[in-house]
């Protein structure tokens, strides 16, 4: 699954398409749900808890693994990533899920149009946008460049929250590849 790191040019380049995602109305492209550490499991359908986040994903336990141990960040349960950064920066859809993320979704996740506090509604679940910054890590180096790293973390890139944004779940519910993504 190697491919092309773009320049920050290249990806610059690309900004025009990302800034076209919908305001409200998206789409939900992809779930994934991480099983353990680099492990990934593309789902058709899944379903999201206020407890455990996408059920079956490891991101309650993941706190036990990081030295010193620490529980599981609320605010962080469930991550989006817009599909069309994702798209540029991993350069197929096949990449994706080397992001981290658990949904990848067609909607601006700007701060202007997603502030903290926004509630979203996704099949039948509602999840709540966070105040926690979503900034990557050196995994995303690693996977996507340096200069990928730069493009989802400066200026425009922060006000867009290109890397993502964290979110928790207010209501459980099913959620399916193909799901409107409304604002409440």
């Amino acid at each position: 699954m190697e491919a092309k790191h773009l320049t920050l040019d290249e990806l610059n380049a690309g900004l025009e398409q990302i800034c076209q995602s919908p305001a409200d109305g998206g789409v939900l492209k992809l779930i994934a749900r991480r099983l353990a550490i680099g492990e990934r499991e593309l789902l058709e359908e899944g379903q999201l808890d206020p407890v455990t986040g996408l059920v079956g994903d490891n991101w309650l336990t993941r706190g036990d693994l990081a030295t010193p141990k620490r529980p599981a960040n609320p605010e962080t349960q469930l991550t989006l990533m817009n599909a069309r950064v994702a798209d540029l920066v991993a350069g197929s859809q096949a990449r994706w899920p080397l992001a981290g993320d658990q949904l990848y979704v067609d909607l601006d996740l700007s701060l202007a149009n997603l502030p903290a506090g926004t509630r979203l509604a996704i099949g039948s679940a509602l999840i709540e946008v966070t105040a926690e910054p979503h900034t990557g890590c050196k995994k995303f180096v690693e996977r996507f460049g340096m200069d990928a790293m730069t493009f989802v973390n400066t200026g425009v890139g922060k006000e867009r929250c290109l890397r993502g944004i964290n979110t928790r779940v207010v209501e459980a519910g099913t959620i399916c590849v193909g799901d409107a993504i409304t604002k409440q």
